[in-house]
């Protein structure tokens, strides 16, 4: 019996198109077409098919959590600033019943006070942060298998 693909939804959120020009000390010199690089590999050893998306616009990322259906298995999802402010991302993700990782780049715990909360984690099945584009690889590794028919 073949082994069904397993779809990931990939959400980069605002600014994040910036990557390797915006505050390299703090998110690094990693662009954004790299990280996808990196992902796009991974997922071929991990078996899976990755949707990579990256919006500026909340009603934007609602819509595309929203949508999911049963075309997507799970999602990993950089929030950006919108960690910290989105109840519309928080209320979708918390809608949809697929499992779900939240990555940043940086340590969102060790900067600016307002930074320091989500509002995405108590909705998502786990975080991972501070670990640069690793973080990427870590969520998405993570997240297969959660999906994964192993576990």
């Amino acid at each position: 019996m073949k082994k069904e693909v397993k779809h990931i939804l990939v959400i980069h959120g605002p600014n994040l198109q910036l990557l390797g020009e915006r505050e390299p000390d703090i998110y690094g010199a990693v662009t954004l077409e790299e990280i996808n690089l990196r992902l796009r590999k991974e997922a071929e050893i991990l078996g899976v098919e990755l949707r990579i998306v990256q919006s500026n616009h909340e009603g934007e990322i609602v819509d595309l959590i929203g949508d999911t259906g049963s075309s997507i298995d799970a999602i990993l999802i950089n929030p950006a600033a919108y960690t910290h402010t989105s109840v519309a991302i928080r209320d979708a993700l918390s809608a949809v019943a697929v499992p779900s990782v939240e990555v940043h780049l940086s340590n969102i715990y060790s900067r600016e006070e307002f930074r320091r909360s989500s509002l995405i984690a108590p909705v998502v099945t786990g975080q991972v942060s501070g670990f640069g584009p690793e973080s990427y690889l870590l969520g998405l590794r993570a997240v297969v298998g959660l999906v994964s028919a192993d576990i």
